[in-house]
């Protein structure tokens, strides 16, 4: 396998066996059978490739809201025998009412928030385990931390269940301000009604207030609790991500870091050509005619010169480092064959070649990278001795 990388310029060189060094010749045109004179490459830049996740800088969970939403009791009344007095007194025992239904979604709001904290605090230490695993290197596969990553992943699944009861609260409470409103149009209709007296306004006022401030801890209480079901969303969202991640990286007994798609801003236009389809839940090549410029340098290139090249950890590196330095970054993926041979060899070459490209293909979206972000194409030529897939960043 041949991994070469740039950082400075989105291309460097990754250390592994058959890996390119600065004396070899720049990679030839793309173009067909035609061959281009070699070049010297120049010394790649440093390496700068992400850091891996691990129990010391992973990211934490975003924080919750912390106020309590307590409203202030409502004032006694006098029964003044009058109509309007009456029906000040029914607002009253209304408002007591809605306020005591919000004292009881409150507690559920605070029980809902301190379940979250503790499921995304063994959320976190479970994956922070696998992780310390991971950094200092295990075996593939590894049946302790696959067991650990179904446990992470039943965590994750606790933290959703917490946010659907946060949506259930906030259609409740959505319910709550509804009642306010209706208790302040009320009561500030009931000014108009005949036969009151001074003693009835003077209630109707006090009552008018409260019912007022009521209605604006209802309006704080939703914001805060829309602020926290869309902050957790996304964090369960990009949480699901750096599972599959994890996964790879478990099956590879190496750690990776974290997904590639929380890398990348989500606002990104997708690339020009056709990308990657999903079919059924995997990903499926579109080849086109790759668009690459004569002696123009690959991000990566890998060399399936033999059975099961172990080229994950550098293309995440790779496509990692790119990603940070432009998160708004699309990648060209070029399937090439060797042109060898007769034309029933070329064929069943760019066959090969073809395949090994939709398996990086599969190991980039597992890795989060969005299908979105790849442009597929594929060419033969007669330069190389061995298929290769080349990764080209935009």
């Amino acid at each position: 396998m041949l991994v070469a990388k740039r950082v400075g310029a989105f291309v460097g060189l990754l250390g592994l066996s058959a890996c390119s060094f600065a004396s070899e010749a720049l990679w030839p045109s793309l173009g067909g059978n035609q061959t281009q004179t070699a070049a010297v490459r120049p010394p790649a830049a440093p390496s700068t490739a992400a850091a891996p996740v691990t129990a010391s800088n992973m990211p934490l969970p975003p924080a919750l809201g912390t106020t309590t939403f307590v409203p202030p009791p409502v004032t006694a009344g006098s029964n003044t025998g009058t109509f309007v007095g009456a029906k000040v007194s029914q607002h009253r025992g209304e408002l007591v009412a809605l306020q005591e239904t919000i004292i009881r979604h409150n507690q559920q709001l605070q029980g809902v928030r301190t379940q979250t904290t503790e499921d995304s605090q063994r959320y976190h230490g479970t994956v922070a385990a696998i992780n310390s695993r991971l950094q200092i290197g295990t075996t593939p596969g590894n049946p302790v931390l696959l067991g650990q990553w179904r446990s992470a992943q039943s965590e994750l699944e606790r933290l959703s269940a917490d946010i659907a009861q946060l949506n259930s609260l906030a259609n409740d409470v959505a319910a709550d301000s509804g009642m306010a409103s209706y208790l302040l149009e009320a009561a500030r209709a009931t000014y108009g009604l005949a036969g009151a007296i001074d003693e009835d306004h003077r209630q109707l006022a006090i009552l008018e207030d409260e019912t007022n401030r009521t209605v604006v801890l209802i309006d704080r209480l939703l914001n805060e609790l829309s602020e926290d079901i869309r902050r957790q969303t996304a964090y369960l969202s990009a949480e699901r991500r750096n599972l599959q991640t994890i996964s790879i990286a478990i099956q590879n007994g190496e750690i990776l870091g974290q997904s590639l798609f929380n890398r990348a801003f989500a606002n990104a236009g997708p690339a020009d050509a056709a990308p990657a389809a999903i079919v059924g839940g995997a990903p499926q090549a579109a080849f086109g005619a790759p668009q690459i410029a004569a002696g123009e340098q690959a991000l990566v290139v890998i060399r399936f010169d033999r059975p099961n090249v172990q080229y994950q950890q550098p293309l995440y590196n790779a496509v990692a480092a790119a990603l940070e330095r432009k998160p708004t970054a699309t990648f060209d993926l070029i399937a090439v064959a060797t042109a060898q041979g007769n034309a029933a060899s070329m064929a069943l070459n760019l066959t090969r070649a073809r395949q090994n490209a939709e398996e990086v293909v599969r190991t980039l979206t597992d890795m989060g990278l969005p299908a979105d972000r790849l442009r597929l194409s594929s060419t033969s030529t007669a330069d190389v001795s061995t298929n290769e897939v080349r990764l080209y960043v935009r």
